[in-house]
């Protein structure tokens, strides 16, 4: 490949780049950063491509859509495609609870191509806690958006206001967005303006990149989104470049997790032998960890009968289980009270169980608590 004009070919080609969201934006996110050469790339989506996926995706084929392929799986088989010389790390999960902060710790940048204001939060929330910059975008019908946040100087979480808080309850699927476009006779966007805001996100990721890790950054003349939002509206072939800053320095989002220590345990270290070795590492005669965003839950009862349901999964987990149980099904969350445990320690009474049951992900950072103070412990 050529030198490219601005950026560092060495750079863009060490890169190590972490893209939620495989749907329409995604696509064009990663076919961009293939063809620029940037040759490690980590893929987070839990969707599976569907027919409608099609007529805006450039990764997917109709034998992926009738397989039902995941998209994280189609898409890295056709990025191999473009470029031989790639890496790819696909994780078929939830960013909000499938990916580990000591996986996300390895990244230059993080970009978002997801649909929803609690995805975005969780990309911001993790990227936050280890010092990792993001760029995040957005599409509906004919207009997008691109913006960056840099730990620091801005904050996804500090930039909404009472609504945007609230929203964060609300969570749809691409999919699910999707199917709900069609139901209404009118396609959710389209693969041209999924293809602008990805070129927009994929230039400043490489600008981030540049910036932060280039021998020639102070003298680049490059500048970056951070601090703005970029805003196309394709109808009127209307641009607009908006200052979208914000920073409090009291946000809990964007407390920073560090030092962060290496340990040797595992997603298959039972939590009896996880608390015997965190008290070891860190000489401490009681510790416990958190279970961060998720807690969980051993049993539910309902509240009209009193009857009791063993559950033993994550909390995520529990409005599939409901769905499953013939007792259960069709009854709301509010039916039932859900027994619930966050925190972790020598009086949790399934000590048989691993870190990987309690819903903790590969890679992850556990936070720690001591009579000595707080403690952030690597897992493999």
């Amino acid at each position: 490949m050529n030198e490219l004009s601005h950026f560092e070919q060495k750079l863009v080609n060490e890169a190590h780049i972490m893209v939620v969201g495989c749907g329409a934006l995604g696509n064009e996110v990663l076919k961009n950063l293939a063809l620029m050469g940037v040759r490690h790339l980590v893929l987070v989506d839990f969707d599976r491509v569907e027919p409608d996926n099609l007529s805006r995706s450039i990764l997917f084929s109709r034998d992926d859509a009738s397989a039902g392929r995941y998209k994280v799986e189609a898409a890295a088989d056709r990025l191999k495609l473009l470029n031989p010389d790639i890496e790819v790390r696909g994780i078929i999960g939830d960013i909000a609870y499938d990916v580990g902060l000591g996986l996300i710790r390895q990244m230059d940048v993080v970009i978002g191509c997801v649909d929803n204001r609690w995805a975005r939060y969780c990309i911001n929330r993790h990227c936050m806690r280890v010092g990792v910059p993001w760029v995040d975008g957005g599409i509906d019908g004919l207009e997008g958006t691109a913006r960056v946040f840099l730990p620091g100087e801005n904050c996804y979480a500090c930039n909404l206001g009472p609504e945007g808080l609230k929203d964060l309850s609300h969570r749809m699927s691409c999919s699910g967005t999707i199917r709900r476009n069609v139901e209404a006779g009118k396609a959710p966007t389209t693969s041209i303006i999924a293809s602008i805001i990805g070129a927009v996100e994929v230039q400043e990721a490489l600008k981030l990149v540049q910036e932060l890790k280039g021998s020639r950054a102070q003298d680049s003349g490059l500048t970056s989104l951070c601090g703005k939002m970029f805003y196309y509206e394709g109808q009127h072939l209307t641009t607009k470049l908006l200052e979208f800053k914000a920073w409090d320095d009291d946000c809990p989002v964007h407390e920073r997790w560090e030092p962060v220590c290496q340990s040797d345990l595992t997603p298959q270290t039972p939590v009896a032998i996880a608390l015997q070795v965190l008290q070891d590492t860190l000489q401490a005669s009681e510790v416990s960890f958190s279970l961060g965003d998720d807690c969980f839950v051993d049993f539910v009862v309902r509240r009209d009968n009193d009857s009791r349901r063993e559950v033993m999964k994550p909390g995520r987990a529990v409005a599939s289980f409901v769905e499953q149980d013939t007792e259960l099904r069709g009854l709301p969350l509010s039916g039932f009270y859900q027994h619930e445990w966050r925190e972790i320690d020598r009086t949790f009474p399934y000590q048989q169980l691993t870190l990987s049951e309690l819903g903790i992900p590969a890679e992850a950072v556990l936070q720690v608590r001591t009579e000595g103070g707080e403690f952030y412990l690597l897992t493999h």
